[in-house]
């Protein structure tokens, strides 16, 4: 299947469907942890892809041709850069090559970093408006 070009799915159920069996396992698997690593999190489709919000943005992720990639943000990145060497990343993604065994372990803390980072802005919105 052509993992470029594809509508809009209505739900995250619907963009793990429409892979190939062995991309959509890595999806559940991926799905999983962040649903683990952020229990109180939203789960929704926001430009194309899965996302999940708690506080404000967690983490995206998608397929790709030859990678999935999960997008935590560029705070994401830069806290686990030497642990996300071996792969890909740019400002906010990081890239998994398909067919590589996939970090959940990584892909957890970086939730659960995220997790923490938007509680604590939250926090402090919420402190400079009550002043």
């Amino acid at each position: 299947m052509d993992r470029t070009r594809r509508p809009a799915p209505a739900s995250v159920d619907a963009y793990i469907a429409g892979f190939e069996p062995e991309v959509r396992a890595v999806l559940r698997k991926i799905r999983a942890t962040v649903r683990k690593a952020a229990p109180g999190a939203t789960e929704k489709i926001s430009w194309g892809m899965p996302a999940y919000t708690q506080d404000g943005v967690l983490t995206f992720f998608a397929v790709f041709k030859d990678h999935v990639s999960i997008f935590p943000g560029p705070e994401g990145i830069e806290r686990f850069k030497k642990e996300l060497a071996p792969y890909g990343t740019s400002k906010g993604t990081v890239k998994f090559p398909l067919g590589t065994p996939v970090p959940y372990g990584l892909i957890a803390r970086i939730v659960k970093f995220r997790v923490k980072e938007n509680k604590a802005r939250a926090a402090a919105k919420r402190a400079k408006t009550t002043r």
